[in-house]
């Protein structure tokens, strides 16, 4: 019998998981589950749940290609295909961002050329549409999936499971007139009226759900000097949007620099894995001495600017952004996009962005073994930095953000710590009113779009798992705990789920089948820069890697795995 692999979910991390496997020159039995009814886009790229206003937040350069990179398989559409897109044929370029449907039907394209490949080489596969897996129970010598379809429920049994589900969606997006929980699916975001709109966040998802209300209420276009205006369609006077959040910061455009990434000069993996090995667990002043010490070899005089030789973890954030909190958004926003085409003109790279983007990942690995206490630090006042640096938007969404600013359609609100949301459940007709600093600002419409959060072992959709506790909380050392050889550190579970280095859910239950949970919003606690399709392939790698040695390990000598 073949070895029987599940991979739960056909969206990126899915796809990558799979394309490791077919590299096996071993046959395997791959079972494919999608809930939807087109495999292979993924719910963030899915016609069903986005508009086509949705951008991507990654460029063909920094995709890692399936069978072929997304600016190869642009240029061989045909130009028909290319026009229902909004794509010029001379304009594509690898640096470019395009719509999330484009993202969708290029993942669905190289699905469709890898199951071609898995044939030729042997496997067997199943692709399974409109299939919901509803649970999953650890047994003696398997994984035992319940699965929901059209017809009926049945049970599937199999050597390894790959929970690859993305993403977790509410059932219900409108829970109460006017308030929406998320962006998604785009389509309900059409219902709103001709009525002020308030968007909880201000990163590429709010920047998203704007653009699917405001080309309903109107249209861009570029005027005579190539600029780009907003025009608000008739009877929408009343349209009027504001993005808000704690900050009230505009996130920057994408910025250009070297790709693959630059080897660090101070903050380097090896530095930082040596930190690890001291067997500490109070790490994050050391690792942040490190980060420091890259930002002043990379650019001194922004390190000089800031004032970095005295700042902490702790007050890092204020300076890093204390600019753009002293100008008006949109001022800051022109001339940093200004800034960015310029410097993608001149191929020149600012180097403190740079300094940061290239250690986000390397500071990451030791986020695992922080103590409690410099874990929480950590996520209040270091992680967003990182983020803000990566999280960069198309220049195009800071374009349609200036246009709507300039018809009037657009104002930015900064909430601050201490504001409060008040909905339906609190008296009101529709809609949403914020309260910040005694001043009310009411909304006919409101959008949640702050993005996934962060989902623990109890969370799972998967009933029998949690109640046989084949999936637990991650553990973090107390405060103070130092590892010793004849025993562990205190420890408390703090959220997420505890995996080990391939993504196997740590249980104590025995069984010859093999869990691998490779859905992001349960590993985000311990590795909170896995957000995004880079990330996507990492785990699929790391997974299809994990699962060919287990197979190789216990079946037999003889499996290969391709390069």
């Amino acid at each position: 019998m073949l070895p029987r692999i599940a991979i739960i979910g056909t969206g990126p991390t899915g796809l990558y998981t799979f394309k490791h496997l077919i590299g096996s020159t071993f046959p395997l039995s791959i079972t494919l589950y999608e809930a939807e009814g087109e495999p292979g886009k993924g719910t963030p790229y899915h016609p069903d749940m986005n508009d086509p206003a949705m951008l991507s937040n990654i460029p063909s350069i920094e995709l890692p290609a399936f069978t072929e990179t997304l600016a190869d398989w642009l240029r061989m559409l045909d130009d028909n295909t290319l026009m229902r897109h909004g794509i010029r044929r001379e304009a594509i370029d690898e640096r470019e961002f395009y719509p999330r449907l484009v993202l969708g039907d290029y993942m669905q394209a190289q699905f469709a050329g890898m199951l071609n490949l898995a044939a030729e080489r042997g496997h067997e596969i199943h692709v399974l549409a409109r299939h919901k897996v509803t649970d999953i129970e650890i047994q003696a010598d398997a994984v035992r999936l319940r699965v929901s379809h059209v017809d009926a429920e049945e049970d599937a049994v199999f050597d390894h499971v790959v929970m690859a589900t993305g993403h977790n969606w509410p059932e219900s997006t409108e829970i109460r007139p006017g308030y929406f929980v998320s962006p998604w699916p785009a389509s309900i975001l059409k219902s709103v009226h001709n009525e002020a709109v308030g968007i909880l966040g201000t990163s590429l998802s709010g920047i998203d759900a704007l653009m699917t209300v405001a080309t309903a209420h109107g249209m861009f276009y570029s005027d005579a000097a190539g600029d780009l205006q907003y025009q608000p369609a008739g009877g929408t006077d009343d349209f009027r949007a504001t993005l808000m959040s704690r900050k009230g910061l505009l996130p920057e455009a994408d910025f250009y620099c070297p790709l693959p990434y630059a080897t660090p000069l101070v903050c380097t993996k090896e530095a930082v894995d040596a930190l690890i090995a001291t067997g500490r667990h109070d790490l994050l002043d050391d690792v942040f001495e490190l980060f420091r010490g890259e930002i002043v070899a990379r650019d001194p005089d922004y390190a000089a600017r800031i004032g970095l030789s005295q700042l902490t973890v702790e007050t890092l954030a204020a300076a890093y952004y204390a600019d753009r909190t002293e100008s008006d958004p949109f001022v800051w926003a022109a001339r940093n996009l200004a800034e960015a085409e310029e410097n993608r003109q001149k191929r020149y790279t600012v180097p403190w962005r740079y300094a940061i983007l290239i250690t986000h990942e390397i500071v990451a690995r030791v986020i695992p073994h922080l103590d409690e206490t410099d874990l929480k630090r950590f996520h209040r006042h270091f992680k967003g930095v990182f983020i803000d640096d990566y999280a960069t938007v198309p220049l195009m969404s800071i374009r349609r953000l200036l246009a709507l600013s300039r018809a009037g359609k657009l104002s930015i609100l900064k909430l601050g710590e201490d504001y409060q949301i008040r909905t339906a459940e609190d008296g009101l007709e529709r809609g949403a009113e914020v309260d910040v600093d005694g001043e009310a600002h009411r909304f006919g419409a409101f959008i949640d779009a702050t993005g996934q959060e962060t989902l623990s072992a109890t969370d799972l959709p998967f009933p029998t798992l949690v109640a046989q506790g084949g999936v637990q909380e991650a553990w973090t050392p107390k405060a103070s705990a130092i590892s010793q050889p004849d025993r562990d550190p205190d420890m408390v579970r703090t959220g997420g789920i505890d995996v080990d280095g391939s993504y196997r859910p740590r249980f104590g239950l025995m069984s010859e089948g093999r869990l691998y949970c490779a859905a992001i919003a349960f590993l985000l606690h311990k590795e909170p820069f896995v957000q995004g399709i880079t990330s996507a392939r990492d785990i699929g790698e790391t997974v299809g890697r994990a699962i060919l040695s287990d197979i190789i390990e216990e079946k037999t000598p003889l499996f290969q795995i391709s390069a």
